[in-house]
């Protein structure tokens, strides 16, 4: 998705796979939400609650957050806090369909989840709360739609990729993970911690779970196609003991990757880097969309 100004127009011209499209950007910015520190956004019929924080999208540049496969905006917990205080950037965290309290999503999801995501409900998340320039910061499947979305369109909005522990390819240690997330959901205290975050919190881990356990979706699913034509730069950060991944996955995106790449393995830390890491995670976010955004 390419922005560019037509003259004094009051159009912009939007590239989306291969084609021109004539925009009427007065009557986007008039259907743009105002965000407030936490409320809920209308996306295609559904709603999504979100939190945010720091100055309004349209205003000034924003760190939209996507969130892990059992995750929701809530259970970033206090990271978007620490990055707006660091930044003085607006942080934008919302809940996905089936996640936290926005619209359900009913079961079984399709192994096309992440694609649906990204294609179709992303896109217009960032219309929605007006972007006109930012980083997005994925962890987990929130990587994986993050990787899906700028390897499938040209959006000059983003500047920038942050992947936590994000996933390419589904390896023994991913299936082996979910099997292990399933036992701890169905014989130990998952379920009611879980609960806690999510209205419906058998559809936000089954939806999940289902997939991710799945023999043929271990075998099918693959992004690595959509890594060549991501052009923008790349901070890729990975605990040393995920249980979801190696560093196979820091690999391909080395390897496939034509946009600059810049991978950290993190000693001593599991999959859910920004909460065993707050510090270490903020810095290089902070970092790196300091050096994409120019400030």
């Amino acid at each position: 998705m390419r922005f560019e100004r037509s003259g004094q127009s009051q159009y912009s011209i939007v590239s989306f796979r291969g084609n021109r499209v004539a925009v009427d950007v007065k009557q986007q910015m008039e259907g743009m939400a105002v965000l407030k520190p936490a409320g809920f956004i209308e996306i295609g019929g559904d709603r999504l609650e979100y939190l945010h924080h720091g100055p309004q999208p349209a205003d000034a540049p924003a760190l939209v957050l996507l969130h892990e496969g059992l995750g929701s905006a809530h259970l970033w917990g206090d990271f978007p806090a620490r990055l707006a205080e660091a930044t003085g950037l607006g942080v934008f965290a919302f809940s996905r369909r089936g996640y936290g309290a926005s619209s359900p999503y009913p079961l079984p999801w399709p192994y096309s989840y992440m694609h649906d995501e990204a294609r179709e409900v992303l896109p217009r998340v960032l219309d929605a709360i007006g972007l006109r320039r930012g980083v997005l910061v994925g962890a987990s499947d929130g990587a994986s739609i993050a990787t899906i979305y700028m390897g499938s369109v040209r959006d000059e909005r983003i500047a920038g990729l942050v992947l936590i522990a994000p996933h390419f390819i589904v390896e023994d240690e991913t299936a082996a993970g979910a099997v292990a997330a399933k036992a701890m959901f169905e014989q130990g205290d998952l379920k009611p911690k879980l609960a806690r975050w999510h209205r419906d919190v058998e559809i936000a881990f089954y939806g999940w779970n289902d997939t991710w356990t799945k023999p043929d979706f271990k075998e099918s699913w693959n992004i690595c196609e959509y890594l060549p034509a991501i052009g923008v730069p790349i901070r890729i950060l990975q605990g040393e003991r995920d249980e979801y991944a190696t560093v196979a996955q820091i690999r391909i995106a080395e390897s496939a990757c034509t946009c600059p790449v810049e991978a950290t393995m993190m000693p001593g830390i599991g999959h859910s880097i920004f909460r065993e890491s707050p510090e270490d995670t903020t810095a290089a976010v902070v970092a790196f969309a300091a050096r994409v955004l120019g400030s």
